[in-house]
């Protein structure tokens, strides 16, 4: 009996050892921002809404996900061009979806843009905190860097870019990520 008991010990840890080991993740994309129609209620603040497509680490995905952007600079904030200014990201969040249906969620924890007005492009970094998921991320936890590189495409009738094309990267690590063959099993 004492036997049967360190087995099941020793095989629930090993279990959660599978569940605990950090991954380190590298995923491009590329895709579409623009202002969003849906209001976060940040103070002065405007809304962008991002549509992207990717591949890394974790497979192929699209990313859909919205964010607070101050409308006004933030003289505090360090960017590395004079010709940039930068602007705080307040509040926001996204989602992964996978091609095997499974949900990656994320809260943004803070986000910085760099916006240069001489040669028309935003620079981003946006930290999310991974709170959870669906299917294979059930149990997910991590933090990832978010960094993008957004050209305008379109203005508005005062000329205010309104669209963008972007492309960049995600980094950072991620664990409580269910192995293929596990996924496989709660599929069925």
């Amino acid at each position: 009996m004492k036997h049967i008991v360190t087995m099941a010990l020793m095989l629930n840890l090993g279990a959660a050892g599978l569940y605990a080991r950090e991954r380190p993740i590298q995923m491009r994309f590329s895709g579409t921002a623009a202002t969003s129609a849906t209001d976060l209620q940040q103070p002065d603040t405007i809304n962008d809404e991002d549509h992207f497509n990717g591949d890394g680490t974790l497979g192929r995905f699209t990313l859909h996900q919205i964010r607070a952007i101050a409308k006004n600079p933030d003289p505090s904030g360090g960017c590395p061009s004079p010709t940039q200014v930068h602007f705080s990201e307040p509040a926001g969040a996204g989602v992964l979806t996978f091609q095997d249906g499974s949900l990656l969620e994320l809260n943004l924890k803070q986000g910085d843009d760099c916006i240069d007005f001489v040669h028309p492009e935003a620079h981003c970094s946006i930290t999310f905190q991974i709170t959870g998921g669906t299917g294979r991320f059930k149990n997910a936890s991590g933090v990832l860097t978010f960094t993008e590189i957004a050209k305008p495409v379109l203005g508005d009738f005062n000329n205010k870019p309104v669209f963008f094309a972007a492309t960049g990267d995600f980094t950072g690590t991620v664990s409580g990520v269910a192995g293929e063959e596990e996924n496989q099993d709660e599929r069925q």
